[in-house]
């Protein structure tokens, strides 16, 4: 029961992302530039913390020795600043899946990329996927739907940015150590892009500022620490599985908390993107019902 419970806590935590980062930026109390930069230091600050209380080594040598890498800081900060830039215009639901998906698609060609041997039910289970975002994305290509293209593309360059950054850190030796030492390596390079695209923290209300630190230091920074808290004991297939749960989340937060619709068109795409992903991700075994 407390497995459930602190796997439940951080696909919480994992879902309020998208929330927050449309409360923030979708309702004009902060600009994307802007939440994303805070929410760089505010993670790397909290994430250090957790790892200074570890008795993490001092210098870059101590931060790049947990795992970081140059490859994992830049998909991170596409990650970061695409996501901020897509809720802009998405939906917290919407926007969701479609990171969501873009990972996995992500996950599996690096994958293909490596040589690994990929049975039919993974190939399947991205098809669907991919036939899920159709379903989703369809109405932009038409001017409907809320943003367009621009929140699509943004979204599905966060999402092939988290999946590169998940595809550096495969080999770390320690995921939480890594993941702060992409975090604090981010800070510099993420404060020069943002300064290069302009940042107006002037224009930022303190509700932004706060929704954009609470994002940083707990539902990113925290969250991530206890995700690897628990992941050994959950597994990959029932990681993978849990996971599932994060757009629908966001969908319900989202419905919720900022009115945001959820639709059949929503209903299909998520049943697509995750039935194909479950199928993927479950070991044969499971999905036949035995043990």
């Amino acid at each position: 029961m407390r497995l459930l419970s602190l796997t439940a806590l951080v696909m919480l935590a994992f879902a309020a992302n998208s929330v927050l980062n449309r409360m923030a930026v979708g309702a004009g109390e902060i600009g994307a530039v802007e939440f994303a930069l805070i929410r760089l230091v505010a993670g790397a600050a909290a994430l250090a913390l957790l790892m200074g209380l570890r008795g993490w080594g001092a210098g870059l040598g101590g931060v790049r020795g947990g795992g970081a890498t140059w490859a994992g800081v830049a998909g991170l900060l596409v990650y970061l600043f695409g996501f901020s830039l897509a809720y802009g215009r998405l939906e917290a639901g919407t926007g969701a899946l479609i990171l969501f998906g873009v990972v996995q698609v992500t996950m599996f060609a690096g994958a293909l990329w490596a040589g690994e041997a990929v049975p039919f039910r993974r190939w399947a289970g991205a098809g669907l996927a991919l036939g899920g975002l159709a379903v989703l994305v369809a109405p932009f290509g038409a001017g409907g739907g809320a943003g367009g293209w621009s929140g699509v593309a943004a979204m599905a360059a966060a999402g092939l940015g988290w999946g590169l950054y998940s595809l550096a850190g495969r080999g770390a030796r320690d995921a939480l150590a890594a993941t702060a030492g992409n975090f604090v390596l981010a800070v510099v390079p993420g404060a020069a892009i943002a300064l290069a695209i302009g940042v107006d923290m002037a224009g930022a209300s303190g509700r932004g500022i706060a929704l954009a630190v609470l994002s940083g230091a707990v539902t990113s920074g925290l969250g991530y620490a206890l995700w690897y808290a628990v992941l050994p004991a959950l597994g990959a297939a029932r990681a993978a599985v849990a996971q599932l749960t994060v757009p629908l989340i966001a969908a319900a937060g989202g419905a919720a908390l900022l009115g945001e619709a959820v639709g059949w068109r929503f209903a299909v795409a998520a049943a697509l993107v995750l039935g194909g992903v479950l199928w993927a991700s479950l070991p044969r075994a499971a999905l036949r019902g035995d043990g």
